[in-house]
């Protein structure tokens, strides 16, 4: 028991972890998503939607940048929990996805709950917020 509850003490090496990981997908996501800026409305991809996913890949970037380097941390990830419950909302509702489908929304539900995690338990030590505002 000793051995794990020391590990707590490296609890902001865990948080830098995760803000790692949702680095990593939102950034790769983000960046995919610049391939509609070429794209023209279609009946399967009418014009609010590529506005959308304009706006999203614009938006997923930045805030994972931020939520990487631990800068305005908690109100990127509360961006990024508004977009993934978008995202599941258009997978369930609209596209009629289930949980573990291939394009299902079990990605989706882990993204939102560490994003929700990093709302509120804030970036860590191992952050700018930390360094410049001690949250």
């Amino acid at each position: 028991m000793d051995l794990l509850t020391s590990l707590t003490e490296l609890n902001n090496v865990g948080i830098l972890i995760l803000r790692i990981g949702i680095t990593v997908s939102f950034l790769y996501h983000g960046i995919d998503k610049l391939k509609m800026w070429k794209m023209e409305p279609s009946e399967e991809m009418p014009a609010s939607m590529i506005k959308q996913l304009r706006l999203l890949s614009v938006v997923e970037p930045l805030g994972a940048v931020a939520v990487l380097f631990g800068f305005l941390t908690q109100l990127a990830a509360l961006g990024f929990v508004i977009i993934m419950i978008g995202a599941m909302n258009l997978k369930i509702n609209q596209m009629k996805k289930s949980f573990a489908e291939p394009g299902g929304w079990e990605l989706d539900v882990v993204l939102l709950a560490g994003s929700l995690a990093l709302v509120l338990i804030g970036p860590g030590t191992i952050s700018l917020d930390y360094l410049l505002w001690g949250i």
